[in-house]
Formats: C-alpha cells, sequence, structure tokens
C-alpha cells in the first residue's frame, strides 16, 4: 500500500497529540499502510531554531516526506495557529515539499474556540507546499482524549467516530496515487532492464 509520514508537531513529551496520532497510525497500519512516525520535538533545537538545512535531522525528515505518498499532520494548537516547533520544520523543507501528496490535517485544543485553526491557519501552509490534495481535518478536544497510567489512550466516542471517518477518507484518497505510483514504477523497472540487457558485456 501507501508511505504514509505521521508528523507530531508537539513539543512536549507527555502531548495528548502525538499520542493521538500514534493512535491513529495502528489504523493506518492496519489497513496496510507503511507509517513512519516523526516527532519533530525530537530534531535538535539547533537545527531548527538555527535553520541548518545541512543538519543530518533536517536531511533525514526531507527524505521522509520525499519518500512518502501520504502525510499526516497533528499540531496542538496555540493562539489560534499550529504550533512553533512545527513551523520550524515546515520553513525548512523544500518550498514544493508536498507535492503529489495526500495529507490530512489534524489538530487538539482545550476550547472549541480553535476548531477553525486547521483551515485558517495551517491548511493553507500545506497548500502553499504543493499538496494534491488535502482530505478533511479533523479537531479534537484535549478534554476528548485520556492518557492512562499504563501509556494507553482512551478516545470519547463522538471523537472516536469523527476521527475513525477522516482516517478512512484519508486512507481511501490513497489508493489512486498508489496505484499511480505503481504503473509509472513498471514501466521505469521495464526501461532499466532492456538498458541492462542492450549494455551488458557480449
Amino acid at each position: 500500500m501507501a508511505t504514509v509520514l505521521s508528523v507530531s508537531g508537539s513539543p512536549s513529551a507527555s502531548s495528548r497529540t502525538s499520542r493521538l496520532l500514534r493512535h491513529l497510525d495502528e489504523r493506518l497500519a492496519a489497513q496496510g499502510h507503511d507509517v513512519i512516525p516523526l516527532d519533530v520535538r525530537t530534531i535538535p533545537a539547533e537545527a531548527l531554531l538555527g535553520a541548518d538545512f545541512r543538519h543530518p535531522a533536517i536531511v533525514e525528515a526531507t527524505d521522509l516526506f520525499a519518500r512518502a505518498d501520504g502525510v499526516v499532520v497533528g499540531t496542538p494548537v496555540y493562539k489560534a495557529s499550529y504550533s512553533g516547533v512545527l513551523k520550524a520544520l515546515l520553513d525548512l523543507l523544500p518550498q514544493y515539499a508536498l507535492t503529489g501528496k495526500t495529507v490530512l490535517p489534524l489538530a487538539t485544543g482545550g476550547s472549541i474556540a480553535h476548531v477553525l485553526a486547521i483551515d485558517y491557519a495551517l491548511r493553507p501552509v500545506l497548500t502553499s507546499m504543493g499538496a494534491a490534495h488535502i482530505v478533511q481535518g479533523w479537531f479534537t478536544l484535549d478534554n476528548d482524549i485520556t492518557v492512562h497510567d499504563d501509556g494507553s489512550l482512551t478516545v470519547a466516542p463522538a471523537a472516536t467516530e469523527a476521527l475513525t471517518q477522516v482516517v478512512d477518507q484519508f486512507s481511501a484518497a490513497l489508493r489512486p496515487v498508489v496505484r499511480i505510483r505503481s504503473q509509472t514504477r513498471g514501466p521505469a523497472r521495464a526501461s532499466a532492464a532492456l538498458s541492462s540487457v542492450a549494455n551488458a558485456p557480449r
């Protein structure tokens, strides 16, 4: 199936956002996708704040975006916008790092007053980076996410239903991308094989 990069833009190690994304990663993996988690907070601060494009962690993150067919972007909402660490990473990626990719934007926050942050703050940035298709996103209230002492997660029933729907829509949107990729790689492999035969020693 598809390769999905699941990006948490939370700066906190105990973030509900990160835990929610990893919870949703399991559903995508169960549907056959290859899911790669990326917690932006693990990227060294000197690389992000110093705009060090050549730092190995930035180079690696850029490569992960390039390899992905789809990207899940999750962020806590602060002052009606996405997190600063997420912005720092997005600013260091190539201008059109999301070209040809399907993207699912997700956000968490303490109040429904922030519910429009996805459409008015995050979505325009993702569009400017060339995303081929940004599926319907979802804002989840912090109160709907419960982290237990053992690290397990419980999401309120109504939020679970909504998140399941948007994740499944994202998964379905990835299928045409995978078909196109397979079709284009097929002729490329055949051409490479012919070239190898033609250039083989005689």
